[in-house]
């Protein structure tokens, strides 16, 4: 299928996913963003055309008050070998950390958004439970 720009493109794929796992998932809005859930897990799905990039963050939850530069060193080390295809990334102005996972628009067909959505969910879950120190969850 040929679509007009990528927020097509991105939502046929969420349209898609959404009736291959019997839910109905809402559409990009018009800056290219929605939210999915999954369980607990709050997933936001962003096609930044600009940059050319889909952009998948889970919200894994809210850095803590004290040791910090504890969490800090954890995230790095499970980054090396225990997020796959994912990183973890924290944004300082609202101190939460992220599961993230980022893919380049073009070329991006159905199967590699369906994979790398189940994929940040997948180790998103496993996640959580090896940072019990994050405050209030997802």
């Amino acid at each position: 299928m040929v679509y007009r720009d990528p927020i097509e493109m991105v939502n046929d794929y969420l349209r898609r996913f959404g009736e291959a796992v019997s839910a109905t998932l809402d559409p990009l809005d018009a800056d290219g963003y929605t939210d999915v859930r999954h369980g607990s897990l709050i997933i936001g799905i962003n096609t930044l055309v600009e940059q050319g990039v889909l952009l998948i963050l889970v919200r894994m939850g809210r850095v803590p008050s004290v040791n910090k530069q504890r969490l800090y060193r954890k995230l790095l080390e499970l980054n090396f070998l225990s997020t796959g295809s994912c990183a973890f990334a924290i944004d300082e102005q609202l101190d939460w950390v992220y599961l993230r996972a980022v893919r380049p628009l073009p070329g991006l067909d159905y199967e590699e958004f369906a994979d790398l959505l189940k994929t940040s969910v997948s180790v998103a879950t496993t996640m959580l439970s090896r940072l019990p120190e994050l405050e209030g969850g997802t």
